[in-house]
């Protein structure tokens, strides 16, 4: 695809997020891999009202080329693509059910998620959780890295999630299962639950790999 349509794929999906309450304020972040770099939502802009011609362009070390400044956390972004050669997207949301699970204290940092559906095991994968760090301190950058040759989404503590996709459409529909991931676990809280078994989790990595 080339850049421009890109440049609008990245605008109509930040609407798209932001109309459906995925993303507020200016809360969140995407990015797409071109050849020779990135293409990145620039910083305090709201995925609502974002303008096609002042996303950043970024070289392939992350350097601002054109455009607008680009997101404060854009070294989540690059971590992400560093260790995922395959990756042709990245997004990153505070959105609400996945950011009140990030908070909970008995969380499996390991896999956060258990496997409760089908599409938690086949969109999420095993869901590392990140240990908390501020808003961009790029000691974050070096927590994601040790994690994202093994785990496509984090869940960042306290903070919310960051998942590679192979195209932005990818990306966004692993984030939203994700979130809706969260929202079930957390309806679930208090009540006896019957989360897939080990069979069952590996019959789906069998039929549905990758």
């Amino acid at each position: 695809m080339k850049e421009d349509a890109l440049r609008e794929q990245i605008t109509q999906t930040g609407k798209s997020l932001y109309d459906r309450g995925l993303a507020h304020g200016s809360a969140g972040n995407v990015s797409v891999r071109l050849a020779d770099g990135w293409l990145m939502t620039p910083t305090n802009s709201c995925l609502g009202r974002l303008d096609p011609a002042r996303i950043s362009r970024l070289d392939a070390e992350g350097r601002l080329l054109s455009g607008d400044k680009p997101s404060k956390e854009t070294f989540l972004h690059v971590a992400m693509y560093r260790e995922r050669p395959t990756a042709g997207a990245v997004v990153h949301l505070h959105s609400a059910h996945a950011v009140a699970f990030s908070c909970l204290a008995d969380i499996d940092p390991e896999n956060a998620f258990p496997p409760i559906t089908a599409y938690t095991v086949m969109q999420v994968g095993e869901l590392a959780l990140v240990p908390y760090h501020p808003p961009g301190d790029e000691s974050l950058a070096e927590a994601v890295r040790k994690l994202a040759g093994r785990h496509h989404a984090v869940l960042l503590a306290n903070h919310g999630p960051v998942v590679a996709g192979s195209s932005l459409d990818a990306a966004v529909n692993a984030i939203e299962e994700l979130e809706q991931s969260a929202r079930v676990l957390l309806l679930l809280r208090g009540h006896p639950a019957r989360p897939l078994t080990a069979e069952q989790v590996a019959e789906l990595n069998r039929r549905f790999p990758g």
